[in-house]
């Protein structure tokens, strides 16, 4: 219980009056407009960081709907076109005994891109209903969900490679289908939801105890 106290207790930068640049990590006042060191633009806060990555946040639900609906890519055998969606490509793999190849495309394509979206969410509505709960698990959780996403693109980089490779004429071709533009545009919406999300709104409410206690 004392360690839950101290992680409370412990003060913040922005009540210390001071704050981390986020190119360098120099620590500058926090009234300073430009870093001292490389000379980024500082800021204590970023404005409108909620809306933001709520903004983003459903550009990439919306996304979700067509990258996982329309086909991925479509495999032209013998004059015969057949259309191949995200999930369609893991049953396919899956039934030929192919299960590391199913399992890395299902996770990287499908679980990883939900978790994503759940954990920014969550992330967002905890700082709005001002919930201090748990604030270093909500960090790590951002930290790995910034670090994993950049590998949704297992898909579109697979199908990108295969219509580079296979061009046979008429014996077999594979041809993008309009999903890998879906999936691309989500994954960097998520991105852009990640990076416009400010962790320190995590900790604002130690901030704003620590201003109290100090008056």
């Amino acid at each position: 219980m004392s360690e839950i106290a101290n992680e409370f207790s412990l003060p913040t930068g922005r009540a210390a009056g001071v704050q981390g640049c986020t190119m360098c990590t120099a620590v500058s006042h926090i009234g300073a407009e430009h870093c001292e060191d490389c000379g980024a633009n500082l800021h204590s806060e970023w404005t409108h960081s909620i809306e933001k990555t709520w903004a983003w946040l459903i550009t990439s639900v919306i996304l979700y709907v067509p990258a996982n609906v329309l086909p991925i890519m479509y495999t032209r055998f013998l004059g015969n076109e057949t259309p191949n969606t995200i999930l369609g490509g893991v049953v396919t793999l899956w039934h030929h005994d192919s299960y590391p190849i199913a399992a890395v495309i299902f996770i990287a394509s499908v679980f990883v891109p939900i978790s994503k979206i759940i954990i920014l969410a969550w992330l967002c509505i905890s700082v709005q209903l001002k919930s201090h709960l748990a604030q270093r698990h909500k960090t790590l959780f951002y930290r790995a969900t910034e670090l994993v996403g950049r590998w949704s693109m297992v898909d579109v980089f697979v199908v990108g490679i295969l219509a580079a490779l296979i061009q046979l004429g008429n014996i077999m071709t594979i041809l993008p289908g309009p999903a890998a533009l879906a999936f691309a545009a989500m994954v960097v919406t998520t991105m852009l939801a990640a990076i416009s999300f400010d962790t320190r709104l995590i900790w604002a409410l130690n901030a704003q105890q620590d201003t109290r206690g100090g008056k």
